[in-house]
């Protein structure tokens, strides 16, 4: 065992999780009406019993669910102070695009073989919350082919493997009272796919920084306008810095939108920060990532998701400890100085590795 896996030892939500046929990824507000705030603590400490009243259905479709908390209603859910890097989503405001701020208290990321079992979940963990919450966004992402975007090129190729898994999305010692958690990003993107059509693949490719049809990876370029292959990798000190992406499509056809899901999850919350930052405001700052002219960001939130034993001991103690101050949303000029060491509601069944 590493070092780095012993210093968390404790057992984390389905961060992890397979990549799957399909998920819901439900943001939710708490309302302001009395006993609302303990019924979705209540509720979410919860969220194992209803997990096991619906994937006994069918042990197979390794359902799961992943709870993100986000910074306004922390200290009022879970009664103690917030982790360290945990705030309300910055707008990231580049020369030509931009990724709003828009609200999101409790996150829920529903993943599954079957679509009828996400279904099921949602319904009756919606039926528990009731009107305590307002749903701001549901959105139903299904696998494409071999794991592509509705863009056609293959997603998620960065992602860490093995003990990198982790060591890239769980918080470790620098801060033990959170130990086992993940920090939680989510945006959803549309896309233009008429005008993206429009280029040549070899336009699409230079743009992504990787071949079409195999997923190979091109050279970056020495100068000027860089891929978004390049614009999303994070290096600090000669360190490349990773994320955990588990991405998906959605979109009508009749209705015609088609977008990505993104979803990034982070042992440390300024990672991805600088790379949005990098993508809509550039590196050199006016050189944006030009796959945000056939990405439009639509939603933009942050949540921490607790360790499985935190969440299911949220209802545990009605002690009080004083309201957490929520740390400024502001994306920091530059990451902070990275801590020693190298940089999820756990599945119903054992899940196969990621690979």
């Amino acid at each position: 065992m590493t070092s780095s896996a012993r210093r968390v030892p404790i057992e984390p939500q389905a961060v992890d999780a397979p990549l799957s046929g399909t998920a819901v990824f439900l943001v939710l507000t708490v309302g302001d009406a009395v006993g609302a705030i303990d019924t979705v603590r209540s509720t979410l400490a919860g969220v194992t019993d209803v997990l096991k009243n619906v994937a006994f259905r069918d042990l197979d479709a390794a359902l799961s669910c992943t709870v993100g908390i986000g910074a306004r209603v922390w200290s009022e859910l879970t009664r103690g102070p917030a982790p360290r890097e945990l705030h309300v989503f910055p707008a990231v405001v580049g020369d030509r695009h931009t990724a709003p701020s828009t609200p999101g208290d409790v996150l829920l990321h529903i993943r599954a073989a079957r679509r009828d079992m996400c279904f099921e979940f949602e319904r009756q963990l919606l039926d528990l919350l009731g009107d305590a919450v307002e749903v701001v966004d549901e959105t139903v992402g299904f696998r494409y082919f071999d794991v592509r975007d509705l863009l056609g090129f293959v997603d998620g190729t960065a992602n860490p493997v093995g003990q990198d898994l982790p060591d890239a999305t769980l918080v470790g010692d620098e801060d033990p009272a959170f130990a086992g958690g993940s920090y939680v990003v989510v945006q959803k993107y549309t896309h233009p796919l008429d005008r993206w059509r429009a280029l040549t693949t070899e336009q699409q490719e230079a743009i992504i920084g990787r071949t079409k049809a195999d997923n190979v990876e091109l050279d970056d370029a020495e100068t000027g306008q860089k891929s978004h292959k390049t614009l999303s990798t994070i290096v600090v000190d000669g360190a490349e810095h990773d994320i955990l992406r588990d991405n998906m499509p959605f979109g009508s056809p009749a209705g015609g939108e088609f977008g990505t899901y993104f979803i990034g999850y982070a042992r440390r919350l300024w990672v991805i920060e600088r790379m949005l930052e990098r993508m809509f405001i550039g590196d050199p700052p006016g050189l944006h990532d030009r796959l945000l002219d056939f990405s439009t960001a639509r939603t933009g939130s942050v949540f921490f998701a607790p360790s499985a034993a935190f969440l299911e001991a949220m209802d545990d103690d009605p002690a009080p400890s004083g309201p957490a101050d929520p740390a400024s949303a502001v994306i920091p000029a530059s990451p902070p100085e990275p801590a020693d060491g190298s940089l999820g509601l756990g599945s119903l069944q054992t899940a196969p590795e990621r690979t």
